[in-house]
């Protein structure tokens, strides 16, 4: 039977009405805060049993979605929002924005917001212009590709914990060439709102409360990091009062001398004192010798929409468009939304478009051969669809047919259309715990490949064109885009924190736009699946799928994992254009707010 036909047929007879509207569930039980905070003794696996659609009402959460008539920020910190918003408010634009935005994040966000990790930015300055900045980590001048196997050639933890596991830091350079270009605000009035939240301080809100006590007995390894977020032993509960005034000081002086007021000076050299004591290998030429990149955007379409996201070392564009590609033959829309037929096209798409992603992407400064071309070629992408059946494809016999949790995303849009989607990240939740003059360092050398074929924290098996090289750039999954409909008008932003998870989100959440007439807020808080090549498991959120389905999934060869908690598959944040001008939200999953004019 013709595989079209045969997953119609499926399809028809799992078929059933979209979900009722949804109310938002009641709020979940702080968790308590301890005296003694010790890593928790071994225990067997809970038994992962599966939540059907029918179990569970969707998640959305009235205080994290809003609109806007002319402008619009949105972000996973509410006072990090306001920041923004003000700033428009005051007449500046977007980027003024989300530079404001992003400085709160690392305030009010500490487990990805950040003055020392890294990210990208798409731009979008008028019809169909956009441009791409990269202020993605890079490796010391003394790294190696060898750096974190040990003396048998097998992976270490060194990757993730300690001071090895810091990249030279980009986000501080990347702010400032992002507000040199377009910014409109003068430098210190974008910083400024950090630098109060910082020195006056905050009230530490449910979301952070519940990071904190999951990360303490981390956090707790770093007497600095420990003073600020776990005093005394007991993480900081929801309502009290933090107020971090050495980062205060280091956001005045970047405030005061750009980027010199990090990469050089009293901040630097806390680095690098940090460096030294911990065996780090980041030195002051490292730090002084740093600089972003400008990058052509990667631009594709979908169903007359244009797209535009971030090109390598973002992997996530390149996913992105692979995906509009494959499912764009499709009439998405009319399968049951997330039945059998749904997943299945889905999934068979990423694993091939993910397998590409991890053998074959990397720094294009050190990756000269990249087939980025060909990877998104109308024969190369009907050659994939091709070898796809109606049954699942076992990973292992997918390759990418060619020779050769923590990040947070936010969005901004002001009254021209300029529009700003960032991702900045630590790489995992509160990066590698270690607190310098009142700011979190990074361990994004966990995103290089340690050993060809074997997996990172987040289960991701890559190839060598991502290996460890000195000043390189690691691979990552980052994917902030922007998309204009037809007429060359500004339609959606969107972005995602979450690992690899990050490029199925922001997937699920276009498509659900798009392709299912999703608001703004359902498109974000609905329910989500995922797949990335290895390891072969489609994982599935609680309520994402219905009895039917999972029972049609499984005769068709799938492995589904239940379990997960709804953190672990992405926070969003996203703005959607509507008649009377912006819907935003951010994602329940990790709280936040979006305000509007």
């Amino acid at each position: 039977m013709n595989v079209r036909v045969l997953l119609l047929a499926v399809a028809v007879a799992c078929s059933r009405q979209p979900p009722p509207p949804p109310t938002p569930p009641p709020p979940a039980p702080a968790a308590p805060a301890v005296a003694e905070v010790k890593p928790a003794a071994p225990v067997a696996p809970p038994v992962a049993s599966a939540a059907y659609r029918s179990d569970a009402d969707h998640f959305i959460d009235a205080t994290t979605v809003g609109s806007g008539k002319h402008f619009m920020v949105v972000s996973e910190s509410p006072l990090a929002t306001r920041a923004g918003h003000d700033l428009l408010a005051a007449g500046g634009n977007a980027v003024d924005a989300a530079v404001a935005t992003a400085f709160a994040l690392a305030v009010t966000h500490p487990s990805a917001g950040n003055i020392a990790g890294g990210g990208f930015a798409v731009v979008r300055t008028g019809a169909g212009k956009a441009v791409a900045l990269d202020f993605r980590e890079v490796a010391p001048a003394a790294a190696t590709p060898d750096m974190y196997l040990d003396k048998d050639g097998k992976p270490t933890d060194g990757s993730l914990h300690g001071d090895r596991a810091v990249g030279v830091p980009g986000s501080v350079a990347g702010l400032w060439a992002l507000h040199k270009k377009y910014g409109k605000k003068p430098w210190k009035d974008v910083v400024a709102p950090a630098i109060a939240l910082a020195r006056d301080g905050f009230d530490v809100d449910d979301k952070l409360h519940q990071s904190l006590v999951h990360y303490a007995p981390m956090l707790l390894k770093s007497p600095a990091s420990a003073a600020i977020w776990v005093p005394n032993r007991v993480p900081r509960a929801k309502g009290d009062h933090v107020a971090i005034p050495e980062l205060a000081t280091v956001l005045g002086r970047i405030a005061e001398r750009g980027p010199d007021g990090f990469y050089k000076g009293e901040t630097a050299a806390a680095i690098v004192a940090e460096m030294k004591a911990g065996g780090g290998i980041i030195t002051e030429k490292d730090l002084a010798s740093y600089n972003v990149v400008w990058r052509a955007p990667l631009r594709f379409g979908y169903r007359g929409y244009s797209l535009v996201s971030m090109p390598p070392p973002s992997s996530g564009g390149i996913v992105l468009a692979m995906t509009a590609g494959m499912l764009g033959k499709l009439e998405l829309g009319k399968l049951p939304w997330y039945g059998p037929a749904h997943i299945h096209w889905l999934v068979e798409v990423w694993r091939r478009a993910f397998a590409a992603r991890n053998e074959l992407l990397g720094d294009p400064a050190y990756v000269k051969d990249m087939p980025i071309a060909r990877l998104l070629s109308p024969a190369y992408i009907d050659k994939l669809f091709g070898t796809i059946t109606d049954k699942a494809t076992p990973s292992k016999q997918v390759t990418a047919l060619l020779e050769g949790d923590h990040t947070t995303n936010l969005c901004a849009v002001d009254a021209s259309g300029m529009a700003v989607a960032m991702t900045t990240t630590l790489n995992t939740g509160f990066g590698n715990g270690v607190t310098v003059a009142g700011f979190l360092l990074n361990n994004e050398m966990d995103d290089f490949t340690a050993k060809p074929g074997s997996p990172n924290v987040f289960g991701l098996v890559q190839g060598a064109a991502n290996k460890i090289e000195p000043g390189k750039r690691m691979l990552s999954s980052m994917s902030p885009t922007i998309v204009e409909d037809g007429k060359g008008e500004l339609f959606m932003l969107t972005g995602a924190g979450g690992g690899p998870r990050i490029i199925t989100a922001v997937w699920q959440t276009i498509s659900n736009v798009i392709d299912f007439a999703r608001h703004a807020d359902l498109a974000v808080a609905e329910p989500r699946v995922h797949h990335q090549h290895l390891p072969d498991d489609v994982h599935i959120e609680a309520s994402a799928i219905d009895k039917p389905s999972d029972e049609a999934l499984a005769a068709m060869g799938y492995k589904l994992v239940w379990g997960e908690p709804r953190r672990a598959f992405g926070a969003i944040t996203a703005i959607v254009r509507t008649s009377s001008g912006w819907d935003g939200a951010s994602d329940p999953r990790g709280g936040g707010a979006a305000v509007g004019d």
